[in-house]
């Protein structure tokens, strides 16, 4: 089977690329102060290697003819300095130019990943877990030999073919010319090879990222259980095989792209000496001027020596067009609108209370879009500090959303969510966070030991505080029992525990941050009927004085709140306390009785029997 990724966007029209290359350019800006250092380094090394063919010019041309062995050491000696600084000249460009680009690399991954943690939770339902990796790992990173390397490549080789070709020049003009014919030919090439091998670069990358988002869901613990479980491993691994095969052709497409031209440059310019013998040989038998053998020598040197530098400008050409690409990836990452952002002057909560009231709160997934019905309309409920409220109703009728739009998770489109009478979108993150914890039924634990996970919440939590919100979750007896205690490592997404300890370590965490809102959205939904009691028992324990909102299918946990809501097409169906709700004989006095029958809770709620 073959996964499509998002849709593949084409690199930008050369209209748009000077603005792309500004902004590259401005991630360089907080380095330029060592980058002038290169720059003068790399001015350095260019100027101390074309010295070196005018020393020999003069050996061959003064110093062998006339004998003269002092100014022939003095002058062997020039050469190798020139060398030696060289050298020296070359490491130091090359570690701050490398240190530069990693810090560049630094800036980028960071800015991706802090642009991703502010991203709607809808984003990362719609967008596949491999395909997010593949943009900070492969884009990135196959970005690193450009952002650490061809900057300076490029300053160094212009500034050496610059001074090249003053040097040659300042030997003999007329075989400068010569030299320098076919270079608008072989810059025309370099640009068609850049945008052949840009283009498939997207394409590459794109298949990266598909293989990637496979392997991501196809070998975590989950997929090799569901891929063994359903014996799909075989048909799996054939799948990845076509994924790789396809990548097998585009990287060959990519590495010989332009190949065959750049292979004609090469050669082009490695005759060029024979050219340039050839040439002052006719002027010569012409009647021209002389050309001396020690300049033809040094021509032929620095002709030699504007080859490599030349090469390497059109190869770097190459390489930053189809670095384009990548970067395109990766600004279209960082270009993504962030929906939920804190205001400019928020509100903090210096001590929160814990009221909760919904007014009139309407919520669609995409509010644009037209014949599709809200997921939640018209909800007005107050939950006052300390109190509890239970939502229930069928899957599908919006009770976890509800729950999502107290921490922010999402943003109303239409109404008010308040804490303490504050809009939550008026209130800075920190407060919001402070103030609200959610346990879900999706329990997500690091593969981390048992301490880190519950640190997570509380990073100075002291070994007494973890032990005793364990203690509380009903989970510190089972953790002591294990060989490790709580350094015992939970596995991959903690599969080394059943679903109800990690339900019950999901609850120590959020027990231990100890914030005054808590929303339990199905927290109980995965323990036996035993140990929910249990946990049940912590939790109203710890409920007291904290106001909490439960989202449960099981009447277990709901029966004791202070009042129930039952959500139907995400619309409040009714509300009330328990007896009361029974008393009045509607959908949840139907979900009573044949939840007491052992009859599924959902079909109830979307049908209810009449009731009195």
């Amino acid at each position: 089977m073959h996964h499509d990724g998002p849709e593949w966007t084409p690199p930008p029209a050369d209209s748009e690329q000077p603005a792309q290359l500004r902004r590259i350019l401005r991630l360089f800006r907080p380095y330029r102060g060592r980058l002038a250092l290169v720059g003068l380094l790399v001015a350095a090394a260019s100027l101390v290697s074309v010295a070196s063919p005018f020393l020999l010019r003069e050996i061959l041309d003064t110093a062998i003819p006339q004998g003269r062995t002092g100014l022939l050491s003095l002058l062997a000696l020039g050469m190798i300095a020139a060398a030696v600084l060289g050298g020296v000249f070359g490491v130091v460009q090359t570690l701050i130019s490398t240190t530069v680009g990693q810090r560049v690399m630094h800036d980028l991954r960071t800015a991706v990943y802090d642009r991703l943690q502010r991203m709607p939770l809808a984003f990362f339902t719609r967008t596949r877990t491999g395909e997010v990796q593949s943009r900070i790992a492969n884009d990135i990173g196959g970005m690193q030999a450009t952002v650490t390397s061809t900057a300076t490549s490029l300053v160094s080789n212009l500034t050496s073919v610059v001074a090249t070709v003053v040097a040659m020049l300042a030997l003999d003009w007329r075989l400068t010319v010569v030299s320098l014919l076919l270079l608008p030919l072989f810059v025309w090439i370099s640009r068609r090879v850049g945008q052949e091998r840009k283009k498939i670069t997207s394409q590459r990358q794109k298949q990266m990222a598909a293989m990637s988002a496979m392997v991501t869901e196809s070998l975590s613990v989950s997929g090799i259980l569901l891929g063994r479980t359903m014996g799909r491993s075989d048909s799996l691994t054939e799948a990845f095989a076509r994924e790789s095969d396809r990548l097998v052709g585009l990287e060959v497409r990519a590495s010989m792209a332009g190949r065959w031209r750049m292979a004609t440059i090469g050669v082009v310019m490695a005759a060029m000496p024979a050219l340039i013998y050839w040439t002052a040989g006719l002027a010569l038998q012409a009647g021209g001027p002389a050309v001396s053998l020690g300049t033809l020598v040094a021509f032929v040197s620095l002709q030699q020596g504007l080859f490599r530098p030349t090469v390497s400008l059109l190869s770097t050409g190459v390489q930053m067009q189809t670095s384009l690409a990548l970067f395109q990836r990766i600004f279209e990452y960082l270009d993504m609108p962030v929906d939920i952002t804190e205001p400019a002057e928020p509100v903090r909560l210096a001590k929160i209370r814990g009221e909760v009231r919904f007014e009139n709160v309407d919520f669609a997934y995409d509010p644009g879009a037209t014949g599709v019905r809200p997921t939640l309309g018209g909800i007005d409920l107050t939950v006052p500090a300390g109190g509890s409220l239970a939502v229930v109703g069928p899957t599908g009728s919006g009770k976890s959303t509800l729950g999502h739009l107290v921490p922010r998770l999402y943003d109303v489109t239409g109404g008010r969510v308040l804490l303490d009478g504050v809009d939550v979108r008026d209130l800075d993150f920190d407060s919001l966070a402070r103030g609200v914890g959610v346990v879900s039924q999706e329990t997500y634990l690091f593969h981390a030991s048992v301490a880190d996970n519950l640190r997570f919440a509380k990073p100075d939590a002291t070994e007494e505080e973890i032990v005793e919100a364990a203690r509380a979750a009903q989970i510190h007896d089972h953790i002591a029992s294990l060989p490790d205690g709580y350094d015992t490592l939970v596995g991959e997404r903690g599969h080394r525990f059943s679903g109800g300890e990690k339900q019950r370590l999901a609850i120590a965490r959020t027990i231990l941050r100890d914030p005054p809102v808590l929303i339990l959205d199905e927290a109980t939904s995965a323990l036996d009927t035993r140990t929910e009691h249990a946990v049940q028992q912590a939790i109203d324990a710890l409920s007291a004085g904290r106001t909490t909102i439960t989202i449960a299918h099981r009447l277990s946990t709901v029966r004791q709140a202070d009042r129930i809501v039952v959500l139907d097409g995400g619309r409040i169906a009714e509300q009330g306390t328990h007896d009361e709700l029974l008393r009045r004989g509607g959908r949840y006095a139907a979900l009573v009785r044949r939840d007491a029958r052992g009859v599924s809770a959902a079909d109830p709620l979307r049908a209810p029997d009449p009731v009195g």
